[in-house]
């Protein structure tokens, strides 16, 4: 039986449809696409974890970025924060100074019971770090403080502790950029509560601060 016109152009459309399925070219896999994807991912996950590192024991920065009535006493800000070659001395407006122009390089974290120059300690002033000025005779209250800084988990990243004999004898002075805090003998808790307040908060160079995990001088 002859086949119809109309079944024969149906019979070759449906042909030719199946050769364009057919011979239709796959597309490739855009390898690079892939690999910028995994690596967006990566980094995104990457962000959130550093995100939740706390590096300090703590929040991070102090609990004020200016300063608190009745922790310390505010002192006026020098006019300049420049630097200034090594061992030129410079004339600060409070003792201990609390900002002003100062060396190159800062002091690691620690206890030094030999002291800095001011120059030096300066500049861990303008990176948030709080220095604790002392001038106590070999004895309890020596011991006393020494205890207190190994033990107070903010000490490690962001205290510098140095014998001073610029204040009188049996003085503690902390200082922080435009902040100073006096006391006779040892008071932990007054100690514990101007790091709290100002800890990596007031230094004019970095907002969060910087800290004083590793050394600015060259060893």
């Amino acid at each position: 039986m002859p086949i119809s016109r109309r079944r024969r152009r149906r019979s070759a459309q449906r042909g030719r449809a199946a050769d364009l399925v057919i011979n239709q070219p796959r597309r490739k896999t855009n390898y690079w696409y892939v690999a910028a994807s995994a690596v967006i991912a990566v980094l995104v996950i990457a962000g959130f974890v550093v995100g939740g590192i706390n590096f300090t024991g703590n929040d991070g920065v102090g609990s004020s970025d200016s300063y608190v009535e009745g922790v310390g006493v505010q002192q006026d800000i020098m006019p300049t924060r420049i630097h200034v070659p090594e061992e030129q001395t410079v004339a600060y407006n409070t003792t201990p100074p609390t900002s002003g122009n100062h060396w190159d390089w800062w002091a690691r974290c620690g206890f030094y019971e030999d002291g800095l120059p001011d120059e030096r300690i300066v500049h861990n002033l303008e990176h948030g770090n709080i220095v604790v000025s002392y001038n106590l005779p070999p004895g309890p209250e020596l011991d006393r403080l020494k205890d207190f800084m190994d033990n107070f988990e903010l000490a490690p990243a962001w205290a510098v502790t140095r014998f001073y004999d610029k204040i009188p004898e049996g003085t503690v002075a902390l200082s922080v950029w435009g902040v100073l805090d006096t006391m006779q003998g040892v008071d932990e808790d007054r100690i514990e509560t101007f790091f709290r307040t100002y800890y990596g908060s007031m230094g004019p160079e970095f907002p969060n601060g910087a800290p004083c995990t590793t050394s600015g001088v060259m060893e």
